[in-house]
């Protein structure tokens, strides 16, 4: 016991589970409890994943979509394991991707996951600024690509900023619900604003 806490401290259960069920990352179960919760992506459905790297959630959401759906990935970071093949990952980074990439990942997703969190300080403050910066961009995203209908799932640190984002997503989907995982570590600040029925852009804007 005391050599396996010495080489990872935050093993658990769940990091145990996702290596047998061979998932990267053990926070594949946080996806799986909102999934079982809201059901927000079913068969056939084109979803898109910011942040994807280690690539759990990619896998599990190419699962649910079968084979008639398709998932994309965008992560400056490599996804090394082996993909399903209803998958396509991009190198790339949020607040900057290329028009030639946009044009290809294209639009009409039924749901944009966004698990992302910055790297971070220690500093309270400045690592929930940082969480900020990242979920507003991917709700930026959201408004760009989402089909009509569609739904966001988007982690975020809880800090200042997080009533004036949990608002912004209110005001774009005709349902808004806070999340936080039973799978979240218990010193984890994380939870997750879930936006369903997406109003389109144009709509929420005139609004």
């Amino acid at each position: 016991m005391k050599k396996g806490s010495k080489k990872n401290k935050w093993s658990d259960h769940y990091t145990r589970q996702a290596k047998k069920e061979k998932y990267p990352a053990r926070s594949v179960y946080k996806l799986e409890e909102i999934q079982k919760k809201y059901r927000l992506i079913k068969k056939g459905h084109r979803v898109l994943d910011l942040g994807c790297s280690p690539g759990s959630w990619l896998i599990y959401a190419a699962k649910l979509v079968g084979d008639k759906g398709f998932v994309v990935g965008i992560d400056k970071k490599p996804v090394s394991d082996n993909m399903p093949g209803n998958t396509k990952i991009y190198s790339g980074d949020v607040f900057s991707l290329d028009p030639e990439m946009s044009a290809d990942i294209g639009r009409g997703y039924n749901t944009v996951l966004s698990d992302m969190a910055p790297d971070t300080t220690g500093n309270r403050f400045v690592d929930t600024a940082r969480s900020f910066d990242l979920c507003r961009q991917a709700l930026e995203i959201a408004d760009t690509v989402l089909a009509r209908g569609g739904s966001f799932v988007c982690k975020i640190f809880q800090g200042e900023d997080f009533n004036a984002f949990s608002e912004s997503v209110k005001k774009r989907f005709k349902q808004h619900k806070i999340f936080k995982p039973k799978t979240s570590r218990k010193a984890s600040r994380e939870v997750y604003v879930i936006g369903m029925g997406f109003i389109t852009r144009r709509q929420h804007v005139r609004s």
